[in-house]
């Protein structure tokens, strides 16, 4: 399985972004999925997931109502919309799959088995 991360880029404040993650090697439908971000010098941290069943969405509580998760199975892709962009949301952001997911994990990186190699988002004040 690889997954492929694209849409990053330089924006200014209040901008919106659209990330795309597309999987190979195994249908999107077999996985929940996830998208976390790096800023320089900071942990990673988690944004958003969606499960690969029911499609429940669970988001960092302060990006919820600026960023929407969703996947497309037919296209394989899953998707991350960023509106009303401010200068900390610049980071990497990476996509990960996962296999086998419950719901209290899908915060937690180590409970993915796959991830992509991250797309820059800068966003300028």
């Amino acid at each position: 399985v690889q997954l492929q991360a694209s849409g990053g880029g330089l924006v200014q404040a209040g901008d919106s972004l659209r990330l795309s993650c597309v999987i190979s090697g195994r249908p999107l439908r077999g996985y929940s999925m996830g998208w976390f971000r790096q800023a320089p010098g900071k942990e990673r941290e988690f944004v958003a997931g969606i499960r690969s069943t029911g499609g429940t969405t669970v988001y960092a509580d302060s990006l919820k109502g600026r960023f929407t998760i969703s996947r497309d199975n037919i296209k394989n892709t899953a998707y991350l919309l960023m509106n009303n962009l401010k200068p900390e949301d610049t980071a990497v952001y990476y996509c990960a799959a996962a296999s086998r997911l419950i719901y209290s994990q899908i915060g937690v990186a180590s409970s993915y088995d796959y991830w992509g190699q991250g797309t820059l988002v800068t966003v300028s004040s």
